[in-house]
């Protein structure tokens, strides 16, 4: 990577890693119920992390598309805090190292983000690399979330015990995609978790998925990491869902009916549960109208 390349990231720190697992959640894509989003959230709750790199904003960040935020004090403009893409790091419950890659999806110059961003891993000896997102899917919410994987062609053993989507799809990319692809050129394993959530609800803050997310992350990168307090949430939600379908006998058939299609098969591999790339194009499709009204 070029010198002027390697200038659009800005190192704070130098911490003594030891193999650690990079996790990304950079918003702006496709994430149903806040997934991803709160799932990283929660995380970085939970674990104490510092800043140890931030990103050029001029280079990679419309900022029209993502403005600052102005602070007014009594009608005199104080402040602008821009949006910002850092690269934290921080330790599990057992002492892991982990990184985080957080803030906002870049707007431009795709390529040179995924080289600087490989070319940190390779800094820091990263042995994985985890990407959480969340999608639409025809399941009901009455059963629990599932979490499947994409990955590139060198790391599809870890779709093996994580599932995947059957058949062909194509659907416009996000960043996590281009972070894929720019991984396997550089040996270096990497998956992306996506929950599904059921497509009614993925509009709405959706905690069971986020608790999904955490869990998958914890069994794919051997972390140790908790998520109970999503658990807690998410039984108030479903709570909320139930008592919303209960009220619409529409959505109530529509829930009966997902349930039926996921129970008619008796102990279903993860693989068999979810949808076929037709399916779940035409959601994602369906999802992303609802987003530009």
């Amino acid at each position: 990577m070029d010198d002027e390349i390697y200038d659009r990231i800005i190192f704070l720190a130098d911490p003594e890693l030891n193999e650690p697992v990079l996790v990304i959640a950079l918003e702006g894509w496709i994430d149903a119920g806040l997934g991803a989003t709160n799932a990283i959230g929660a995380l970085l709750d939970t674990i104490p992390t510092e800043v140890l790199a931030t990103f050029d904003t001029e280079y990679f960040i419309d900022q029209r598309a993502r403005r600052p935020i102005a602070r007014i004090v009594d009608g005199i403009t104080t402040e602008l805090t821009w949006p910002e893409i850092q690269l934290r790091y921080g330790r599990d419950g057992d002492g892991a190292d982990i990184l985080f890659l957080i803030g906002p999806e870049p707007d431009f110059h795709w390529s040179d983000f995924v080289d600087i961003v490989t070319d940190a891993a390779g800094r820091f000896d990263v042995r994985l690399v985890v990407g959480l997102g969340a999608f639409p899917a025809p399941t009901p919410h009455t059963r629990p979330v599932r979490v499947i994987g994409t990955a590139p062609a060198p790391s599809a053993h870890l779709l093996a015990v994580i599932g995947s989507v059957s058949g062909e799809l194509e659907v416009p990319a996000g960043i996590n995609s281009a972070l894929e692809l720019g991984f396997a050129e550089v040996d270096m394993d990497i998956v992306t978790l996506w929950a599904r959530v059921p497509h009614y609800i993925a509009s709405m803050p959706y905690p069971q998925a986020s608790a999904a997310l955490i869990e998958g992350l914890a069994r794919t990168a051997g972390l140790t990491l908790d998520a109970s307090h999503l658990r807690a949430s998410a039984d108030e939600a479903r709570k909320r869902v139930d008592d919303l379908v209960t009220n619409n006998p529409e959505h109530s058939s529509m829930v009966t009916q997902l349930e039926e299609a996921v129970d008619e098969v008796e102990g279903p591999s993860v693989s068999d549960e979810v949808p076929t790339g037709d399916e779940l194009a035409a959601e994602l499709e369906r999802f992303l109208r609802g987003e530009a009204n």
